[in-house]
């Protein structure tokens, strides 16, 4: 998307529009990088003032980051990278195998399948948490009980009704006259979903990788609920804990609210171009 275009500017010409264009993309920047760079410098600054914005640490240091070690900060931050990678990891799977079946296969029931997913979907996490904790501290059929294991933190998000239906259009929009190719060159189900289908659905992995990433690394009841010992806080609880603790100072919590943040910019850095891809797609095929 050319913001320029949006706004109008692209057919401006000439020494005012050049200065326009100046104004509103500044604008822009400041407003979406702002907040970031002041949580940047604040993290490696000394002496901090809240009321003060500054590009630059007055005094340039690394103390929050080791303070933040005596927090248990970075136990969190692995314990949140355990639940996002292999609950992503699960997300993503469950995904593809779900939406092929529904985009490439005819079966009674489909509509209500799909009904019942984005019923999900519109279902707030707090009406479920009740019901939740109750399923997991007796999972049905095993038995199990999965409070305090981390377990209990990636199961429940390895089923989004989100990435499955935006895997499922995508798929649909694959040619049937490929896979009838393949079949007629004898490649069995299992080859056609690998060799075919699932290359082509490569920006779609990417917009489900993204958003799966940010919604498992930003939960904050699931955890709260399965983890009763902090050892098994994830970096969300940890971040609420440590802004309630007087004795952590504001740097320490700046620094916590830093790691918790780039994570995020480096999963869509990574995906950036297959996410972009991704949500494109669809109007350049309508």
């Amino acid at each position: 998307m050319r913001f320029d275009s949006a706004l109008g500017l692209e057919s401006r010409r000439g020494p005012l529009a050049v200065a326009g264009k100046v104004l509103v993309y500044g604008l822009m920047v400041t407003v979406f990088t702002g907040p970031l760079v002041g949580l940047l410098m604040s993290a490696f600054n000394k002496t901090l003032d809240p009321t003060s914005f500054s590009l630059w640490p007055d005094e340039f240091t690394f103390e929050n980051f080791v303070q933040a070690k005596d927090k248990n900060v970075y136990l969190y931050l692995l314990n949140s990278f355990v639940v996002v990678g292999f609950g992503l990891l699960l997300q993503m799977l469950v995904s593809v195998f779900a939406a092929y079946s529904l985009a490439r296969k005819k079966f009674r029931g489909m509509t209500f399948v799909m009904l019942l997913m984005l019923t999900t979907m519109m279902l707030p996490e707090e009406i479920i948490a009740i019901p939740l904790s109750l399923v997991l501290a007796d999972l049905p059929v095993l038995h199990l009980n999965l409070i305090g294991t981390y377990a209990g933190m990636i199961l429940p998000v390895g089923a989004w009704g989100f990435s499955i239906l935006v895997m499922t259009e995508f798929m649909k929009e694959v040619p049937v006259e490929l896979e009838e190719a393949a079949r007629i060159d004898g490649a069995g189900e299992l080859r056609i979903f690998a060799t075919i289908i699932l290359p082509l659905c490569r920006p779609a992995l990417g917009v489900i990788g993204v958003f799966g990433f940010t919604m498992i690394w930003d939960q904050y009841l699931l955890p709260l609920i399965v983890a009763p010992e902090s050892d098994m806080w994830t970096l969300p609880i940890a971040l609420r804990s440590l802004r309630s603790d007087e004795e952590v100072g504001i740097g320490v919590l700046l620094a916590a609210s830093l790691l918790a943040l780039l994570p995020s910019i480096i999963a869509f850095l990574a995906f950036q171009r297959q996410f972009m891809r991704g949500l494109t797609s669809g109007a350049v095929k309508g």
